[in-house]
């Protein structure tokens, strides 16, 4: 048994049978959707995520599988380690390179040591901590992933760090939207109709598009209005123009939601939907115009009237976001884990996530004290 690594993932059938096979499979951690990452140049030497697919093998058989990723910075991964590098930096130590087992751009929970069983979970894991030291890594870094994930690392002494994300779940007895906003607060639900009626009174309608029936000019205004978002904050995007039309695997669908004035687009937000129709991940969004209250009919209440048209179970609205409580999307604890190849450094975050935790678990219940539904 041993360990290889690639700058591409192993054989498509391969990959995606393992991943199948995983506890939490999600749309952004089969072959396809790696692979774009790669060819497309978004996760590339170039832009400081270097490939190197971990393949634990005995002969010829593939038993685990893992995207790894040789970091140069810490942009991209929606946990924060810049203090880390800080404190390195002032011992005169390197922090960079590090290893990230995680999807590139992408806080979306899910597995991240594909394996055949827990055993080779746990042997894929403790191969890539022997693997770090012969690369000159830090360390290791495993964001967003499983429960199965959580169970082989921390059994290896991985230190985590948690943080809430926003998801809807739907009740047995919601069939329409009113139905959803009949079980909110008096309050809660008297703000979302009138965020509602402010954007239907502007003249805004909303259309969904799925999967093939995104044409070429939609995904085109759609690449505008993404590259427009991040060009508000000063900085390109992380992903380029024409990657998400490939992107995705046999099954699993892009969902579009597009405001349109008088026949012309103003924004849209793009979402996507696993192959078994159960679960929507919001994604990304943008608008070509700056009209009030458009982020939240785009990215909350069309896609939540969408999926209980179409009996969608689950909606993850992304990483961060305390707003989304007020529209109806409740705090879901997510998990990173980290593991330092230097044993001072290691014991000093160790004791830091214990800390951070006990103020996180606090902020945890303050929100759960904070349902926008009734009775709850």
């Amino acid at each position: 048994m041993h360990l290889e690594l690639h700058p591409e993932p192993p054989e498509a059938a391969a990959w995606d049978a393992l991943l199948a096979a995983s506890d939490a499979p999600t749309p952004f951690m089969r072959h396809a959707y790696l692979q774009a990452l790669v060819h497309s140049g978004a996760a590339s030497a170039r832009t400081g995520w270097t490939p190197q697919f971990a393949s634990l093998m005995a002969g010829d058989e593939l038993l685990a599988a893992c995207p790894l990723w040789i970091k140069s910075h810490s942009w991209g991964e929606f946990v924060f380690d810049q203090a880390w590098a800080r404190a390195y930096a002032q011992h005169g130590l390197p922090y960079y390179p590090k290893g990230v087992v995680a999807v590139p751009f992408t806080p979306v929970r899910g597995s991240r040591l594909l394996a055949r069983d827990d055993a080779n979970r746990a042997l894929l894991a403790g191969a890539l901590m022997q693997a770090a030291g012969e690369l000159g890594l830090s360390g290791l870094h495993l964001l967003f992933g499983s429960a199965a994930d959580e169970a082989a690392v921390a059994s290896l002494g991985w230190a985590y760090r948690e943080q809430p994300q926003f998801h809807w779940q739907r009740a047995p007895h919601w069939r329409t939207f009113e139905d959803f906003l009949a079980d909110l607060k008096r309050d809660k639900r008297k703000k979302i109709q009138q965020e509602r009626r402010h954007v239907r009174e502007a003249g805004v309608t909303v259309r969904v598009r799925v999967g093939e029936a995104i044409d070429a000019a939609d995904w085109s205004f759609f690449d505008r209005c993404y590259a427009r978002t991040y060009a508000l904050r000063g900085n390109p995007p992380y992903l380029p123009e024409g990657f998400f039309q490939g992107a995705l695997g046999p099954g699993d669908r892009w969902v579009l939601v597009l405001a349109e004035r008088a026949g012309e687009p103003l924004g849209a937000a793009l979402l996507a939907m696993d192959a078994a129709g159960t679960t929507v991940y919001g994604r990304h969004w943008g608008a070509v115009v700056d009209l009030p209250f458009l982020h939240f009919e785009l990215c909350y209440y069309a896609p939540l009237a969408w999926c209980l048209e179409q009996g969608v179970q689950r909606f993850e609205g992304g990483a961060q976001g305390e707003h989304k409580m007020a529209r109806g999307l409740l705090p879901v604890p997510t998990r990173s884990h980290h593991w330092l190849v230097d044993e001072r450094f290691a014991d000093a975050v160790a004791r830091f996530a214990e800390a951070e935790q006990a103020a996180v678990a606090q902020y945890e219940a303050d929100l759960a004290a904070r349902t926008p539904f009734k009775g709850a």
